[in-house]
């Protein structure tokens, strides 16, 4: 939780794997946000876990890019709560899916700064 004045705003800490590009888009944000989607990317996907980040990080953006990352944030419990969390393949492997014309305002609901947790290469 963070304490906004005298207002308790509650969040919850979600992950992104992400490729070096990636990477690089949201550091140019000074680490607020993530980059708008490709048109071959409909769904934004920040998953719950950081083991389920890590394997994507390690078994999927590293073959694909030569590196990949774990991303840690905080994201405002209010907004999230709008979208089911979705089973990608076993209680392991739980993701959020965010349409991407909703990408501008997740960002916006997202408190602090995008971490990278853990790097692979």
């Amino acid at each position: 939780m963070l304490d906004a004045g005298n207002d308790v705003l509650e969040t919850v800490t979600l992950w992104r794997p992400v490729g070096p590009q990636e990477l690089e888009l949201i550091k140019r944000s000074a680490m607020r946000a993530f980059p708008p989607r490709l048109p071959e990317q409909p769904i934004f996907y920040p998953v719950l876990s950081e083991d389920y980040a890590v394997k994507i990080a390690r078994d999927w953006n590293v073959p694909a890019s030569g590196a990949g990352f774990v991303t840690r944030f905080r994201v405002r419990k209010d907004f999230i709560r709008r979208y089911d969390v979705q089973d990608a393949g076993g209680r392991a492997h739980l993701e959020y899916w965010i349409p991407a014309e909703d990408l501008n305002a997740f960002n916006q609901a997202i408190l602090g700064e995008i971490e990278v947790v853990r790097e692979f290469r």
